[in-house]
């Protein structure tokens, strides 16, 4: 199965993320969610395969979440939905899906959980040591 990101070229996060698939040696489809929002049925997949609540899924910052009132428990998981397909910048990123499962990588480290192979020694763009396998960290 090949390596899919739903991707923000404008967040770190994402960015960073996207460096550690490739730093493994895979070349993901990358998927810029903003200008291609994933299919309703695809979204709620996400979720689900990651193993988050729909409101885990939901981005705060930068978003007009605040202003819509999300955090009100009024609304139902289908009606969050409903907003992300509407304004797609709700959707926390960056989300990763391969062979070996689905996460939300904030942290960006989450993604080596379902690396097909190690990255060893990783540097952020931040400057941030990223050591895996053994790698030593400077």
């Amino acid at each position: 199965m090949a390596t899919t990101i739903y991707h923000n070229p404008a967040c770190g996060t994402s960015r960073n993320t996207l460096a550690m698939i490739r730093a493994a040696g895979e070349e993901p489809r990358v998927i810029e969610y903003l200008v291609t929002p994933p299919a309703r049925e695809d979204l709620v997949r996400l979720i689900n395969e990651s193993g988050l609540s729909v409101r885990d899924a939901l981005r705060r910052k930068g978003t007009p979440y605040d202003a819509l009132g999300l955090d009100d428990p009024k609304w139902s998981d289908n009606e969050l939905i409903d907003f992300m397909m509407a304004q797609p910048i709700l959707i926390n990123r960056p989300f990763v899906v391969t062979g070996k499962g689905t996460r939300l990588c904030r942290p960006s480290e989450v993604v080596l959980e379902i690396l097909e192979a190690p990255i060893g020694r990783f540097v952020k763009e931040d400057g941030e040591v990223v050591s895996v396998d053994g790698a030593p960290r400077d």
